[in-house]
């Protein structure tokens, strides 16, 4: 059994890609590990491309792109309904 939500913030470090830091940031629990991940890095770049990132900022929990993030970007709504900020049962 998992104990952790694995929360990854592909950014590129504009202003935009900081807000959805600041806002994953502002509403991961005890039960979120967050990582931010820069884009600049040619490893970090092949593993978005892997999980289908196509813009940024993106959000991926679990393994998986929140839907947020197929357009957009982030809101704190649909971050919540990916699970972010609320505790495993």
């Amino acid at each position: 059994m998992r104990n952790r939500r694995k929360v990854e913030v592909f950014s590129a470090g504009c202003p935009l890609c900081n807000h959805a830091v600041t806002l994953v940031e502002d509403i991961a629990c005890s039960s979120c590990e967050v990582e931010i991940l820069d884009m600049k890095n040619t490893d970090v770049a092949a593993r978005a491309r892997a999980l289908g990132v196509r813009a940024v900022p993106a959000v991926v929990v679990d393994g998986k792109p929140a839907s947020c993030c197929t357009g957009t970007g982030p809101t704190r709504n649909e971050l919540e309904a990916a699970g972010i900020g609320q505790p495993l049962k």
